[in-house]
């Protein structure tokens, strides 16, 4: 899921797993840019490491 905002009069974006993410992912346009220029690197660095991912605690 995700929404739309605004920090210092920039639109943000703001990603989370499902509604009952505290937290979130939140970044502007900038940012976005540089996402989009290197899915394929971010990709990539998923695939050969999401094994070594520390499993998250469920928030109660």
């Amino acid at each position: 899921m995700h929404t739309i905002g605004e920090f210092k009069g920039n639109i943000t974006i703001t990603l989370k797993q499902n509604e009952t993410d505290t937290y979130g992912f939140t970044f502007g346009l900038t940012k976005a840019k540089l996402v989009i220029d290197h899915i394929e690197d971010i990709k990539k660095f998923y695939e050969e490491n999401k094994d070594k991912a520390k499993k998250r605690v469920p928030q109660q």
